[in-house]
């Protein structure tokens, strides 16, 4: 039950968030809220409600111990941190507290020592900010008075779940139940006699849905007449474009009189549409959910499925969103249009790393309902906008139970070990391993995605160092391939039943490790475009290309006083990512080049190839073997790899390595090509050794002309900057998809 107290001679209201302050004789009764700009429930402005009036606190002495107090009576775990400086925003009226002194013990802020109540030399610049741990204290008791005076105030509860019914338990995800709320350590039932459709709306998209829909309430009716009810006492009043329910607004409090507080109503049912990536059959979802097939919008660079920077097509070239006034109801648009929830987060800064291209839009403003990012406000000019003001989201997915199939095993960290996936043998569930046998990145990917442990920086096929399990030792699974795509590892290609795992399992089992943040490298498409041009050049003159294999196999034979016509280009890849690009081999074991004077330490980095317009190769540059480093970075980043001198070898994030058109094997050689047009293609990182958050941008394509005496390079772009049907205009390019191994 919740109860009311009288304090003093005028009741003031202790919401949610105020817990027992005026339990000691003498203390100033408060309440509490989180406020201002861009922020998460959990974090905000630290506001007062005191004397009948909202006020702010001034940042002042204020110390971790104060922001520990602060998140304790707002009925969070504990403080995270705290901002100074109004890092939420300037608040308004009254600075009630200033010079605050805490040990972190007190029950209420009102006990810290301070100034007093409304004695400050502060401004509202100076207001202060704390980032509280998600997590509720477990039975905490928000304490309420004056029921005409709760309404409006936002909804603050330890926990909210759908419930389903027993029939539908088993169904992933669930879509449909009871509503229940955790308070006072106790779950209880909302009454609908005030719910509304927004109101599910807002809670589908907090569990990951795109959207609510009708149901079948006779069955429910039936279902709660024989459970006994435990009400929550008040109504919830969201508007829709909320993307959590701690955003929305209190309705009226309910009289709690056992089964009967609900009068003719009956405990709020939500029924929420899967997006389609988790419809739990193939018809469900597909038609509800909305979803176009050629997406407007798409997120590229996360780690997890329903994060990445936000992209949009403007006349057919894919560019990205400046983060200018860049907020939660636009990143919950996004959202909710790619078939996830509402946005758990909207990232500003290039969080998700850099983009290429256009930035396409400027000061985007959604009111939440819009069907897609483009039908938002937004201003076209994106003048001043660069790639490092890229914006990007995190959205809320369906609880899919993902993680609970796969586990690492033997690691010295969470982030690494073997793998380990459990699987139905003569019907009862057990661990197992996984066949190494053609494991590598992509694979690995997948198992770092499953587990929501980021990227994978390693895939190891020997993992006799790691101490696993030895009861889950007998390979489960063998034969895996994966794209890159998949959401677990279930749903890469590989034997089924049928186990054939030459090596066996144990110390040959498949391992990974992760990392949170990857780097991403990407071609510039105009330097290789500028810089094309033609050279005939002698054999004699290509003794050292010829030794490294960076000649069309009929050189071999050729006559010493012979030409060889080549198409030359300079390449400047950048690590627009958000850790460096690192070559996998440790420097012992780097080849020194004889011809080159330096070591190279990756065996293969790009492949150079012409193809005819139906994707058949016709001629390719060996450059086999590279030397990675900096050598040239944006302004004020510091250039940390070279090659000279044995030095560490890599590509920094914000720097490009460029290899000019006139250093050996920076070619294809066409002495053989028959005049025509052709496709000019060149792919970064191509047997995908080193992870990247982002591979789709490592190939460039452009059309080619030779005439027998000149070649003509133009539209040449970077893989994934166009749309499909622009892709199209360069036939062969789609069936002919680069193989990983």
């Amino acid at each position: 039950m919740l109860h009311r107290v009288a304090v003093l001679s005028i009741t003031l209201l202790c919401i949610l968030l105020l817990c027992n302050a005026q339990s000691e004789s003498g203390t100033h009764v408060i309440q509490l809220r989180l406020a201002g700009e861009k922020r998460k429930h959990y974090e905000g402005r630290v506001e007062v409600f005191y004397n009948g009036e909202w006020g702010t606190v001034c940042d002042d002495d204020f110390s971790i111990n104060a922001a520990q107090v602060v998140c304790r009576e707002l009925g969070f775990l504990d403080a995270v941190s705290w901002s100074p400086s109004a890092k939420y925003g300037k608040g308004e009226g009254r600075i009630w507290l200033d010079n605050v002194h805490c040990t972190g013990r007190e029950k209420s802020l009102a006990q810290c020592e301070s100034n007093g109540f409304g004695v400050s030399d502060c401004k509202h610049s100076e207001d202060v900010g704390v980032v509280c741990n998600q997590k509720r204290i477990s039975g905490f008791k928000f304490i309420r008075n004056q029921a005409n005076t709760i309404k409006g105030l936002p909804v603050q509860v330890e926990d909210v779940r759908i419930r389903a019914t027993y029939s539908h338990r088993k169904r992933i995800p669930i879509t449909e139940g009871f509503l229940e709320v955790k308070d006072g350590g106790k779950w209880r039932q909302i009454c609908n006699e005030e719910w509304t459709e927004m109101n599910s709306r807002v809670v589908c998209g907090m569990y990951g849905f795109p959207g609510e829909k009708r149901f079948n309430n006779r069955p429910y009716k039936l279902l709660s007449k024989r459970r006994k009810k435990n009400y929550w006492g008040f109504s919830v009043n969201c508007t829709g474009h909320e993307a959590d329910l701690s955003d929305c607004k209190l309705g009226h409090e309910v009289e709690l009189k056992g089964n009967n507080t609900c009068g003719r109503g009956m405990p709020v049912v939500v029924s929420c549409v899967p997006g389609r990536a988790f419809a739990p059959s193939v018809s469900i979802g597909f038609s509800k959910a909305y979803r176009v097939e050629q997406p407007l919008v798409r997120l590229r660079g996360g780690a997890m499925i329903g994060e990445g920077r936000v992209e949009v097509l403007k006349n057919g070239e894919w560019g990205t969103v400046c983060d200018d006034n860049w907020n939660i109801r636009a990143a919950t648009v996004v959202c909710r249009e790619l078939g996830f929830g509402s946005a758990k987060e909207a990232l500003t800064g290039a969080r998700m790393g850099q983009g290429i291209g256009s930035v396409h839009m400027n000061e985007v403003e959604c009111s939440g309902f819009e069907k897609s990012l483009t039908d938002c406000y937004f201003n076209r000019d994106a003048l001043g906008c660069s790639h490092e003001e890229d914006a990007a989201v995190r959205c809320n997915i369906p609880a899919m139970g993902f993680r609970n199939r796969l586990r690492l095993n033997g690691g010295r960290n969470p982030y690494e070990g073997r793998v380990e996936v459990l699987a139905e043998r003569n019907g009862s569930l057990v661990w197992g391993t996984v066949c190494s046998d053609s494991w590598g990145t992509m694979e690995a990917m997948v198992v770092c995605r499953q587990l929501g442990l980021g990227f994978a920086s390693n895939a190891f096929q020997e993992t006799w160092y790691w101490q696993g399990d030895s009861s889950a030792d007998g390979v489960l699974m063998s034969g895996v391939r994966c794209s890159g795509t998949e959401l677990t590892l279930d749903q890469c290609l590989h034997h089924g039943k049928h186990i054939h795992c030459p090596r066996g399992g144990g110390r040959f089992a498949a391992g990974v490790s992760c990392t949170q943040t990857a780097p991403d490298l990407v071609l510039n498409a105009q330097v290789v475009e500028q810089t094309t041009y033609l050279e005939d050049r002698p054999m004699y003159a290509l003794q050292c290309a010829q030794e490294e294999n960076c000649l069309s196999t009929s050189a071999d034979k050729a006559d010493p006083s012979s030409y060889r016509r080549l198409l030359r280009f300079s390449s400047q890849i950048h690590n627009n990512g958000l850790s460096d690009f690192r070559p996998r081999a440790a420097h012992h074991s780097w080849i020194w080049h004889e011809c080159h004077r330096h070591y190279h330490s990756m065996e293969v980095f790009t492949h150079y190839d012409l193809l005819s317009l139906n994707g058949t190769k016709v001629a390719e540059g060996h450059k086999a073997s590279f030397c990675l480093e900096d050598t040239y970075c944006d302004e004020g980043i510091q250039k940390r790899y070279e090659c000279a001198n044995f030095g560490a070898q890599g590509i920094t994030v914000g720097c490009w390595d460029t290899y000019r058109h006139d250093i050996d094997c920076q070619w294809i050689d066409i002495t053989d090509l028959k005049p025509g047009d052709y496709i000019f293609q060149v792919v970064i990182n191509p047997n995908y050794e080193v992870a990247e958050s982002d591979y789709t941008n490592n190939v460039m394509k452009c059309r080619s002309r030779y005439d027998g005496h000149r070649i003509w390079t133009y539209n040449c772009h970077i893989g994934g900057s166009l749309s499909s049907e622009t892709e199209e205009t360069f036939p062969g390019l789609l069936t002919n998809q680069l193989s990983h191994r």
